[in-house]
């Protein structure tokens, strides 16, 4: 006769308890518990405005050597950096 799992995935009070727990405990362990979730809704955020920026050929190739590196899109890197800029000049 097979044992009855009993595993609970436990209540957790901060991400970095519940980051420990997965560091020494396998999913597998778990399987009946787990959900589904959708990530197209959070990963495809609407972008309010465009702005188009022309950059010589070099800049751009080695924008997008840099960004292949980090396993990003060009214009996701352009945008975090351009961000970056922006928010320490603020300071």
């Amino acid at each position: 006769m097979k044992k009855k799992r009993v595993n609970k995935i436990p209540t957790f009070k901060t991400v970095e308890e519940e980051a420990r727990f997965w560091d020494t405990h396998s999913f597998a362990d778990y399987w009946d518990e787990l959900e589904d979730v959708d990530l197209t809704v959070e990963l495809h955020k609407p972008k309010e405005e465009t702005l188009v920026v022309r950059l010589q050929k070099n800049v751009k190739d080695r924008l997008g050597r840099i960004a292949k590196q980090k396993g990003l899109h060009v214009s996701a890197l352009a945008r975090m950096w351009l961000t970056e800029r922006l928010h320490a000049s603020r300071q």
